[in-house]
């Protein structure tokens, strides 16, 4: 058992956080303006784009998230990860097309094209809240429980402040592209510590999945907790919830969602930025095996362990030797970074393009660059110093899915049904994502009160309903948006075939697409 870290193990982690400060000090030669820290020079291919978004998502929060979940309430939960298809298929057949035409740099000047300049600065000041204190005091918060759990000598903040330092450093000089780079790094690094992790522990079980299900119930845990199909009344995941309010939750986060869409927005072409969701797609079915069916497999192993969101790190000192356990926790390490760099870069971008530039004309791009880096240091401290916070809630999952149940549901409107609804203008955009947000607020505020007792993502369906109807019925009360805008900013047929010239029938991203939707089919047949 490794309770403390060798000298092997800490070897791989250093050498894991050279390698990160000198990719970031090398790409920070290189950058030379404003679009080349926040969009790479829009230079990005398919590969890097996939791993990235990968990366990205798969973050401390998520590993240490879903892992907890999965002990606690069961497998449900990886519905989040391996249903991300279907929103990634959308962004392919519409969305990518439309934002790489429009050329923007951030998703709120989308807004300010399709509606009005109202409707950006809202969606802009929204994002930046929520990134800081939700996606990014998450990331920080679960990376340093773990690494608490190594380094028991330092206290929770004081880990956390190291974390967030050493992130910020090569995000505020490196921008996007470093941020890529390295996200396409420890993606791997992740997948391969992970796989040796699971691979490890399922011997364990003879490498029979009715052995793991036998100990589980030896543990209290019924058939109910290896299904992701639940009744109308389950508190984890109920299946209306299923239906009305995890698809949304996914097209939000990865369509309209800044820190998610910006390695799309840095692509080189509509072709490539394609290629590289369906990558993401197909990669986002992997934490069910290395993430969600670990938890599951530790309930026979550990099953009096108190708080669910230790479950991964257990593992991580219980099963693996050392050397092994020094390249899954470089795994985690790089989970933190690739969440967290990813938040930060889209952070200042949102700040610099949506607040700093509109006001003061004729910035140079050098002191874009300055704006953007300044700002970096400055969200880090303001997260480091939030993330401890998050011990109050009961679980770190709950955090994170709770907080973006109030904000998303108006968000995924006025983008979802305003590229259908071509009668939608600034006026229904607006009263859209103030009133929405306000009732998700509200909503939430009751159900802590213990006086709404929907599950949140009911919540969700019932506020996307609420905030189409202000839309729509504000949008008709006002003047329609002229013909340009909806020309330019609305779907059109021709949508579907941009970028496909030239291409093979192998490359054509409906294939893809198609393939895609028989894995998640198979895999809810399965899980069922």
């Amino acid at each position: 058992m490794n309770t403390t870290l060798e000298t092997l193990d800490l070897s791989i982690l250093i050498g894991y956080f050279l390698l990160v400060f000198g990719i970031g000090f090398y790409v920070a030669r290189q950058n030379k303006t404003g679009d080349d820290l926040f969009l790479g020079g829009r230079s990005f291919t398919w590969g890097l784009i996939g791993l990235s978004l990968f990366a990205s998502n798969i973050s401390s929060a998520t590993i240490i998230g879903l892992s907890g979940a999965a002990y606690t309430t069961g497998i449900v939960n990886s519905v989040y990860e391996w249903m991300s298809g279907v929103p990634l298929i959308i962004a392919a057949l519409i969305f990518i097309p439309l934002y790489l035409r429009a050329k923007i740099t951030t998703i709120p000047e989308f807004l300010e094209y399709r509606y009005d300049v109202r409707s950006r600065i809202f969606f802009s000041a929204v994002t930046i809240i929520m990134s800081v204190i939700v996606e990014l005091a998450g990331g920080l918060y679960a990376g340093a429980m773990v690494l608490s759990i190594f380094f028991p000598s330092l206290a929770l903040w004081q880990i956390t402040l190291i974390v967030a330092c050493v992130a910020a450093i090569y995000t505020a000089f490196g921008g996007l592209k470093a941020v890529v780079y390295t996200d396409a790094i420890q993606a791997v690094i992740l997948i391969i510590g992970c796989s040796i992790m699971t691979i490890i522990l399922f011997e364990k079980f003879d490498y029979n999945w009715a052995n793991v299900v036998s100990a589980a119930a030896d543990a209290g845990k019924d058939a109910n907790h290896f299904s992701v199909v639940r009744s109308a009344d389950d508190t984890t995941l109920p299946w209306p919830g299923l239906l009305i309010g995890v698809p949304f939750l996914g097209f939000w986060y990865w369509t309209t969602n800044q820190f998610i869409v910006q390695r799309v927005l840095g692509s080189k072409n509509i072709k490539q930025a394609r290629w590289g969701v369906m990558l993401a797609g197909f990669l986002k079915v992997i934490p069910l095996f290395l993430m969600v069916i670990p938890g599951a497999m530790a309930i026979g192993l550990y099953p009096d362990l108190e708080n669910g969101d230790a479950v991964f790190p257990t593992l991580m000192k219980e099963v693996l030797p050392a050397g092994l356990f020094g390249l899954v926790l470089a795994g985690l390490v790089s989970a933190v970074m690739s969440s967290v760099d990813s938040i930060l870069n889209s952070a200042s971008t949102l700040i610099v393009v949506d607040f700093i530039e509109p006001r003061q004309k004729g910035i140079s791009e050098k002191q874009k660059m300055n704006y953007g880096r300044a700002i970096t240091f400055i969200l880090m401290v303001i997260a480091a110093i939030l993330a401890p916070a998050i011990q109050e809630f009961p679980s770190l999952w709950d955090y994170l899915q709770q907080m973006f149940s109030i904000t998303a549901p108006p968000i995924v409107v006025i983008f979802l049904v305003g590229v259908f609804y071509k009668r939608g203008n600034g006026s229904g955009s607006f009263a859209a994502l103030t009133l929405g947000t306000l009732f998700g607020l509200t909503l939430f505020i009751l159900q802590v009160n213990d006086l709404w007792h929907l599950h949140y993502t009911m919540n969700v369906g019932l506020n996307i309903l609420f905030s189409t109807v202000v839309f729509v019925v504000v949008s008709l009360m006002t003047a329609p948006p002229n013909e340009e805008t909806v020309q330019k900013y609305t779907y059109q047929k021709e949508l579907i075939l941009a970028g496909m010239e030239d291409t093979k029938w192998y490359q054509d991203y409906r294939l893809h697409s198609a393939l895609l939707v028989a894995l998640m089919g198979y895999i809810l047949f399965i899980l069922w």
